[in-house]
Protein backbone atom coordinates (compact mmCIF):
# COMPACT_ATOMS: atom_id res chain seq x y z
CA UNK A 1 0.00 0.00 0.00
CA UNK A 2 1.42 3.38 -1.05
CA UNK A 3 0.58 6.36 1.16
CA UNK A 4 1.34 10.06 0.82
CA UNK A 5 2.77 12.07 3.71
CA UNK A 6 2.62 15.87 3.79
CA UNK A 7 5.83 17.50 5.04
CA UNK A 8 7.21 21.01 5.29
CA UNK A 9 8.21 22.20 1.82
CA UNK A 10 12.00 22.09 1.23
CA UNK A 11 12.39 19.71 4.20
CA UNK A 12 11.68 16.50 2.28
CA UNK A 13 15.27 15.18 2.43
CA UNK A 14 15.71 15.92 6.13
CA UNK A 15 12.34 14.38 6.97
CA UNK A 16 13.09 11.31 4.84
CA UNK A 17 16.41 10.84 6.69
CA UNK A 18 14.69 11.09 10.08
CA UNK A 19 12.00 8.61 9.07
CA UNK A 20 14.57 6.26 7.53
CA UNK A 21 16.50 6.13 10.82
CA UNK A 22 13.26 5.38 12.66
CA UNK A 23 12.46 2.57 10.20
CA UNK A 24 15.93 1.04 10.55
CA UNK A 25 15.80 1.12 14.36
CA UNK A 26 12.28 -0.25 14.71
CA UNK A 27 10.24 -3.17 13.53
CA UNK A 28 7.56 -1.28 11.60
CA UNK A 29 6.35 -3.00 8.40
CA UNK A 30 7.56 -0.14 6.16
CA UNK A 31 9.08 -1.26 2.85
CA UNK A 32 10.14 1.95 1.11
CA UNK A 33 10.27 5.72 1.52
CA UNK A 34 10.66 8.05 -1.48
CA UNK A 35 10.53 11.75 -2.22
CA UNK A 36 9.89 12.09 -5.95
CA UNK A 37 11.50 15.00 -7.76
CA UNK A 38 9.08 17.80 -8.56
CA UNK A 39 6.70 16.83 -5.77
CA UNK A 40 7.58 19.39 -3.13
CA UNK A 41 6.11 18.95 0.31
CA UNK A 42 5.30 15.24 -0.01
CA UNK A 43 6.87 11.85 0.65
CA UNK A 44 5.59 8.48 -0.53
CA UNK A 45 5.68 5.54 1.89
CA UNK A 46 5.14 1.90 1.01
CA UNK A 47 3.76 0.22 4.11
CA UNK A 48 1.91 -2.94 5.05
CA UNK A 49 -1.02 -0.88 6.33
CA UNK A 50 -2.13 2.63 7.22
CA UNK A 51 -1.52 2.15 10.95
CA UNK A 52 2.17 1.38 10.38
CA UNK A 53 2.54 4.62 8.44
CA UNK A 54 0.71 6.61 11.13
CA UNK A 55 3.01 5.16 13.78
CA UNK A 56 6.04 6.07 11.65
CA UNK A 57 5.11 9.75 11.32
CA UNK A 58 3.77 10.25 14.85
CA UNK A 59 5.47 13.17 16.66
CA UNK A 60 8.09 13.67 13.95
CA UNK A 61 9.36 17.16 13.04
CA UNK A 62 8.35 18.63 9.66
CA UNK A 63 5.54 16.06 9.21
CA UNK A 64 2.17 17.74 8.71
CA UNK A 65 0.03 14.65 8.21
CA UNK A 66 -1.00 11.88 5.88
CA UNK A 67 -3.38 12.12 2.94
CA UNK A 68 -6.40 9.85 3.09
CA UNK A 69 -6.06 8.64 -0.50
CA UNK A 70 -3.76 5.78 -1.50
CA UNK A 71 -1.66 5.49 -4.65
CA UNK A 72 -1.58 2.56 -7.01
CA UNK A 73 1.69 0.98 -8.09
CA UNK A 74 1.21 2.43 -11.59
CA UNK A 75 0.80 5.97 -10.22
CA UNK A 76 4.00 5.66 -8.18
CA UNK A 77 5.91 4.27 -11.17
CA UNK A 78 4.71 7.19 -13.29
CA UNK A 79 5.96 9.70 -10.69
CA UNK A 80 9.36 8.06 -10.50
CA UNK A 81 10.05 7.77 -14.24
CA UNK A 82 12.71 10.11 -15.50
CA UNK A 83 11.38 12.62 -17.98
CA UNK A 84 13.18 12.77 -21.31
CA UNK A 85 14.51 16.21 -22.16
CA UNK A 86 12.59 17.39 -25.19
CA UNK A 87 15.44 19.51 -26.49
CA UNK A 88 19.16 18.94 -26.28
CA UNK A 89 20.48 22.28 -25.06
CA UNK A 90 24.27 22.51 -25.16
CA UNK A 91 26.96 24.96 -24.11
CA UNK A 92 27.22 28.04 -26.37
CA UNK A 93 23.71 27.52 -27.81
CA UNK A 94 21.59 30.65 -28.14
CA UNK A 95 18.21 30.32 -26.40
CA UNK A 96 15.15 32.51 -26.00
CA UNK A 97 13.16 32.53 -22.75
CA UNK A 98 9.53 31.47 -23.08
CA UNK A 99 8.43 32.28 -19.53
CA UNK A 100 9.46 34.03 -16.35
CA UNK A 101 10.96 37.47 -15.76
CA UNK A 102 13.24 37.19 -18.82
CA UNK A 103 10.49 36.20 -21.26
CA UNK A 104 11.50 37.25 -24.79
CA UNK A 105 15.18 37.76 -23.89
CA UNK A 106 17.93 35.92 -25.73
CA UNK A 107 20.86 34.35 -23.90
CA UNK A 108 23.97 32.27 -24.50
CA UNK A 109 24.22 28.98 -22.59
CA UNK A 110 27.32 28.78 -20.39
CA UNK A 111 26.63 25.61 -18.38
CA UNK A 112 24.18 22.69 -18.57
CA UNK A 113 23.23 20.63 -15.49
CA UNK A 114 21.28 17.64 -16.84
CA UNK A 115 20.73 16.10 -13.40
CA UNK A 116 18.83 19.16 -12.17
CA UNK A 117 17.44 20.01 -15.63
CA UNK A 118 18.96 23.50 -15.31
CA UNK A 119 20.97 25.78 -17.55
CA UNK A 120 23.17 28.72 -16.67
CA UNK A 121 23.05 31.46 -19.30
CA UNK A 122 24.38 34.96 -19.91
CA UNK A 123 21.75 37.38 -21.13
CA UNK A 124 22.50 39.06 -24.45
CA UNK A 125 21.65 42.67 -25.29
CA UNK A 126 22.31 43.87 -21.73
CA UNK A 127 25.01 46.31 -20.57
CA UNK A 128 26.57 43.86 -18.10
CA UNK A 129 26.34 40.12 -18.82
CA UNK A 130 24.96 38.45 -15.70
CA UNK A 131 24.85 34.66 -15.30
CA UNK A 132 21.32 33.38 -14.65
CA UNK A 133 20.44 29.79 -13.70
CA UNK A 134 17.01 28.55 -14.70
CA UNK A 135 15.12 25.40 -15.62
CA UNK A 136 15.82 24.32 -19.19
CA UNK A 137 12.12 24.06 -20.03
CA UNK A 138 11.75 27.85 -19.72
CA UNK A 139 13.88 28.39 -22.82
CA UNK A 140 13.92 27.19 -26.42
CA UNK A 141 16.91 26.86 -28.71
CA UNK A 142 16.98 29.44 -31.48
CA UNK A 143 20.55 28.79 -32.66
CA UNK A 144 22.73 25.74 -32.09
CA UNK A 145 26.43 26.24 -31.38
CA UNK A 146 28.82 25.27 -34.13
CA UNK A 147 30.49 21.91 -33.62
CA UNK A 148 34.24 22.18 -34.05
Amino acid sequence: MYLIIRVTSSQEKITADILENKILKGTLPIYSLVFPPGMRGYLIVEAENENACRELIMNEPHVKGMLSSHLSEEEVAKMLTIKQVAQDIGVNDIVEFLAGPFKGYKAKVRKVDSAKDEITVELMDVAVPIPVTTKSNTAKIIEKAEVV
